[in-house]
This record gives structure tokens, C-alpha cells and sequence, in this order.
């Protein structure tokens, strides 16, 4: 298939994790009217951003993968026909998480998860305190309607994540996450953060030649101290914005991409074919150290 209609969910969330799955099923049934194909729901979406704090109480929101939120999901794809790319907190055995996203295919079948492999560590996103790096490496997915990659969230930052994704085959990268503004901040701040946020993957698409699709939750939370900024996208493989969501409202969206011009941007402007693979190996290194 050339052409594959993806949907975005961005929406809000509450403490209700049952309310949460239903709304976004019921966002999920949404997309599936107008069209869509392949569903992307945002990072963490069964809760709120729990990472802000470093509270114990919050490994209770983790379940195994498949599990009751993947169970519920397979049936309305399977009702619908359609993917769904499902971002949820991983509790792999006792004393071990992660932050994973599940891939249903269109006849409700499992086909995997990847976990998150760039765990961040900042004020109001105290992740490594809840996630094991991952370790099934990066992962394609080959569904009913495309292959794609996901990354999730932090891994927007760095583009050997992407590279190795779209090397293995990825038609589509697909990026749940969930970042926002803290309140405290000046517009001029904001509006910088959100810059390099899409810059950095709108790069993605450019250097790799796929579209990229990065769904972001939107809302007040940590009592107000955190506005999520929305602002969901679609890129086209030269790095042009085809769709953006605004920064205050739940939007429920549905791009139709053709993966077609994929061979079109790679083969005028080949970047793949003139990579230097045979030059690469020092990006294996932590930092570049002068010998002494």
C-alpha cells in the first residue's frame, strides 16, 4: 500500500486510569470514522505524568504487557480494522519496569512492544527512578497497513535512534510522548522548547526519509505547575509540517501520508547512499578523549 491515513490522539488525562482507557478508546473509535488506519496514542496515556514526583504508590499503575489495557485494546482493533500504537507502564516482574509501547495489529493480534532505550533524569521527569532501560533494541513493525518504528518520548533527542529504526525498514516513526511547559516559564522559553522539540524531529524525517509522527498529550497537571503543550505533528519526508494540533485543546486527527514519496526524497537527495558507514565506529564511544 502507497497511501496509509494515520490518527493522532492528543488528549488529556486524569488520576482514573479505567477513565483514561475508555477515553481513549472512545478516541480510538473517533479516528477510526474518519479514516484512520493506524492509531498513535500518546506517551503514558492510562495516567497522569507520574514521573514529576518520586513516589512508590506510582509503581501500582504498572501492568504486564500483554495485559488488561493490551487485552482491551485488541478488541477494538480488531472491531475497527485498524493498528493501534498503545503507550503503557511495563511491569515486567517484581522490581522491574518500563516505559513500553505495544503494537496491536488490524485483526487484534499482538505483534510486540519496544522499551523506551533513553530514560531521562530532570526536574518533573524523574524517569530512571521508575524505568529500566530497554533491552529488545530497536523494533519495526510490520502490520496490516505499513511497517513502521516507534520511539518514545526522550528518544525524540537523538538521532541514532531514528537511524537504526528507518535502516531496519521503519516507513513511518511514530514518537508517543508527553513534555510540556512548567508554568513558572517565560514565552520566549516555551516557545524555544517547542522549537527544538519539532526541529529535532522534523531532522529525523529529513535525514532518513520517512515521515514522522509524534503524538504529545495536552493540559494542566502537578496542580498546575506543568502545562503539556500539545502540539502533536505530521512530518513529510523533507521535514515539512503536513499537520500540527494546536497547544490547548484534545484533538483528535487523521493525515493521510504517502509512503511512496519516501523513494521519491531518498533518491533525489541521497543521503543514505553517501553515508560513510566505514567511518562510524567512533560514535560507538562514549566521548571522544585526546590520547595522552
Amino acid at each position: 500500500m502507497s497511501k496509509v491515513k494515520v490518527g493522532l490522539v492528543q488528549m488529556s488525562c486524569s488520576a482514573d486510569k479505567a477513565a483514561n482507557l475508555e477515553k481513549a478508546i472512545a478516541k480510538v473509535w473517533e479516528a477510526a470514522k474518519a479514516g484512520a488506519q493506524i492509531v498513535c496514542l500518546q506517551e503514558l496515556f492510562t495516567s497522569l505524568y507520574f514521573c514529576d514526583v518520586e513516589d512508590y504508590d506510582n509503581f501500582k499503575l504498572a501492568e504486564p504487557i500483554p495485559g488488561p489495557s493490551t487485552d482491551a485494546l485488541s478488541k477494538v482493533a480488531a472491531e475497527l480494522g485498524i493498528v493501534i500504537i498503545a503507550s503503557l507502564f511495563e511491569k515486567r516482574t517484581q522490581g522491574i519496569y518500563h516505559n513500553t509501547t505495544a503494537v496491536l495489529d488490524a485483526d487484534g493480534s499482538y505483534l510486540g512492544k519496544y522499551r523506551k532505550m533513553h530514560i531521562p533524569d530532570d526536574p518533573a521527569y524523574y524517569e530512571k527512578f521508575y524505568f529500566t532501560p530497554g533491552d529488545l533494541g530497536y523494533k519495526i513493525f510490520k502490520t496490516k497497513f505499513a511497517t513502521f518504528g516507534v520511539l518514545i518520548c526522550w528518544d525524540q533527542w537523538y538521532p541514532e535512534a531514528a537511524r537504526i529504526t528507518s535502516l531496519m525498514g521503519a516507513e513511518i516513526l511514530f514518537y508517543p510522548t508527553a513534555i510540556g511547559w512548567a508554568t513558572s516559564q517565560d514565552e520566549e522559553t516555551n516557545t524555544e522548547q517547542y522549537n527544538a522539540w519539532q526541529t529535532i524531529q522534523r531532522s529525523h524525517a529529513v535525514a532518513n526519509g520517512v515521515h514522522v509522527v509524534s503524538v504529545n498529550r495536552v493540559g494542566f497537571e502537578q496542580n498546575g505547575a506543568m502545562k503539556f503543550w500539545g502540539g502533536s505533528f505530521v512530518s513529510n519526508p523533507f521535514g515539512s509540517i503536513i499537520y500540527k494540533a494546536s497547544h490547548e485543546n484534545e484533538e483528535v486527527h487523521v493525515e493521510e501520508i504517502d509512503l511512496a514519496k519516501t523513494d521519491r526524497y531518498r533518491t533525489h537527495w541521497p543521503f543514505l547512499r553517501d553515508r560513510r558507514i566505514d567511518s562510524y565506529q567512533p560514535i560507538t564511544k562514549r566521548f571522544i578523549d585526546e590520547e595522552i
